[in-house]
């Protein structure tokens, strides 16, 4: 079973996530180059976890872009990780605050995951600063 940790994390307030697997670490992607929702006032308080917000990013922003190119670069590992019995890997986003944008991108990779691997694989997302988020899936 490959367990895979997802964080969204805040550059400002905490940092990269530290790799508690033994492992070293694993993927950390910046988001910060995609505009940032918070910045507009009706998403302030939202996470990247509600509709308008997802919205913002999918339409007004090169976020599905920076998906597809992410979901490309993990399916290498994910592939390998499987092929050789390889049982953890984590996969952080951040961006400035840790609310929208990776907020989003962890959601989103999270699921890109679930349907293209089934089986073998075991999913925990850790929203570092939006902990009320957080899930754990097979």
């Amino acid at each position: 079973m490959l367990h895979i940790d997802i964080h969204s994390f805040s550059y400002k307030k905490g940092g990269i996530p530290k790799d508690h697997s033994g492992n070293g670490g694993g993927f950390a992607f910046d988001c910060r180059g995609i505009l940032n929702p918070g910045r507009i006032e009706e998403y302030k308080i939202q996470t990247g976890n509600d509709i308008g917000v997802q919205e913002y990013l999918e339409t007004k922003t090169e976020m599905p872009q920076f998906l597809e190119l992410v979901k490309s670069i993990v399916s290498i590992n994910i592939d390998n990780y499987l092929e050789r019995g390889f049982e953890n890997l984590q996969i952080n986003f951040g961006c400035t605050g840790g609310q929208h944008r990776s907020v989003y991108s962890a959601i989103k990779i999270a699921e890109f995951i679930r349907d293209k691997y089934p089986v073998g694989t075991e999913i925990t997302i850790h929203h570092d600063e939006q902990p009320q988020l957080n899930t754990r899936s097979h």
